[in-house]
């Protein structure tokens, strides 16, 4: 089985990114794009696993806690590694470093399990798109730049969910294994 962690995104943020993606894909032709429903904030991507394992990446990720709650905000769009030779068009993450703490700490969690960490540092984002080609860059380059809301919206994150991936030809299905509050709920 194919896992990984991740914050989901509000339901606001998803039809804002939505609408995003169905402008883009018309000139993007030579991009596969996101379904707006799978968007998410990848904490950890653990990859191909035992089945036999789930149980104990479960327990690792039940002892993870943060300080507090984590406010997000989503906003402006991006090209990893750059916008001359894109590979992935992306939806900016803003954050304290509590964010980054707490992937630190899941990824930490797992490594007893075998499950390495990245070799590159952690960096928030929401994959919209991952290019194939170059086809139609021009014309996606001008649309990004003149969409007009670039502010995605803003959530309270206070759980994180360990999701299992399967790759189909129509593109991934992600389904929801288990959830884990890393902290209390700002509200009283």
């Amino acid at each position: 089985m194919r896992l990984f962690v991740a914050l989901d995104v509000p339901e606001e943020t998803r039809r804002v990114l939505g609408e995003a993606i169905r402008a883009f894909e018309r000139v993007g032709r030579g991009a596969r794009w996101m379904r707006a429903q799978n968007v998410h904030v990848t904490l950890k991507f653990i990859g191909q696993i035992d089945d036999s394992k789930l149980p104990a990446i479960q327990n690792r990720l039940a002892e993870v806690h943060a300080s507090g709650p984590m406010a997000i905000s989503f906003r402006r769009f991006g090209f990893f590694p750059n916008e001359r030779h894109p590979h992935v068009l992306w939806a900016g993450i803003e954050s304290g470093a509590n964010l980054a703490a707490l992937a630190g700490t899941i990824a930490s969690s797992l490594e007893p399990l075998g499950i390495p960490r990245e070799a590159r540092p952690f960096q928030p984002h929401l994959t919209l798109a991952r290019f194939k080609t170059q086809e139609g860059l021009p014309k996606l380059y001008e649309i990004v730049a003149a969409f007009p809301q670039q502010e995605f919206g803003t959530m309270m994150a206070t759980e994180f969910h360990l999701y299992q991936s399967e790759l189909k030809p129509a593109g991934a299905v992600h389904t929801k294994l288990a959830s884990f509050r890393f902290a209390e709920s700002a509200m009283p």
